[in-house]
């Protein structure tokens, strides 16, 4: 999947954005205390985004793909019921380095008893086939657990923001273009002619060039915002945003 580049991404809304103030890393840091309930709300929403870069790494720490799924499912139970909500920290900023640094500090201190455990509690979004199949698919690099966790994070922003891209045309009526532009976002430029394209959608060749950058314009502000859903300010989303840039271009 070819992801924006960092040129590709607008710019930050400022410190005081309606948007910033509302997003969901931000209301666990700042509810997490004062509002358990709500906060408890957005970490759920947060984490089922977030199942295939925790399962990969605990596949990747050396666990068979059963107990990697039991152990990541074990997790987000723990996490989702036992109030770690309230050891977030805002000074660390992303929600990224708390899952990982938490699925850590579970592993190594309960890893025996969550292996006895009966799967059950928080379901994973996707089949363990699907799982799977994204993790041996990034295992054939040569990535650390830690680097092919953000590789993996970086590619289940851009599913999700492709999900809401396609939900957003499609409530503008615009789903059978949304169907055949959508390969001028996941592929390199060079691959695709407007030409064929504008043939199959019924358009003549500007039309569907027009219709494709207005359909990156939007896959553009979409990833930002996923970012941004995932810190705490809007400093923090530049940096992530380089970061995860970054992690996709590792192989």
């Amino acid at each position: 999947m070819r992801p924006p580049t960092e040129s590709d991404v607008p710019a930050t809304p400022s410190a005081g954005s309606p948007r910033f103030a509302t997003t969901r890393w931000s209301l666990v840091l700042h509810a997490g205390r004062s509002q358990p309930t709500l906060a408890q709300d957005a970490l759920a929403a947060l984490c089922r985004t977030y199942w295939p870069p925790l399962y990969a790494y605990v596949r990747r720490r050396g666990q068979s793909a059963h107990d990697a799924q039991d152990l990541t499912q074990a997790f987000f139970a723990r996490l989702l019921e036992r109030g770690w909500i309230q050891r977030a920290d805002p000074d660390k900023g992303r929600f990224r380095t708390f899952l990982l640094t938490a699925l850590q500090r579970f592993l190594s201190d309960e890893w025996d008893r969550a292996r006895a455990l009966k799967r059950g509690g928080a379901q994973p979004p996707v089949s363990l086939d699907a799982l799977e199949a994204d993790y041996l698919s990034a295992a054939a690099t040569t990535l650390s657990a830690d680097r092919l966790y953000d590789r993996q994070w970086a590619l289940a922003l851009l599913d999700r923001t492709l999900q809401r891209l396609e939900a957003e045309c499609a409530r503008a009526g615009r789903a059978d273009e949304f169907a055949h532009l959508k390969p001028f976002l996941t592929a390199d430029r060079e691959e695709l002619h407007y030409a064929d394209v504008a043939r199959a959608a019924g358009l003549t060749e500007g039309a569907a060039r027009v219709a494709v950058h207005r359909l990156r314009r939007q896959y553009r502000r979409l990833f930002r915002e996923e970012i941004a859903q995932t810190v705490d300010t809007p400093a923090e989303t530049e940096a992530e945003v380089r970061h995860l840039l970054q992690s996709l271009a590792t192989s």
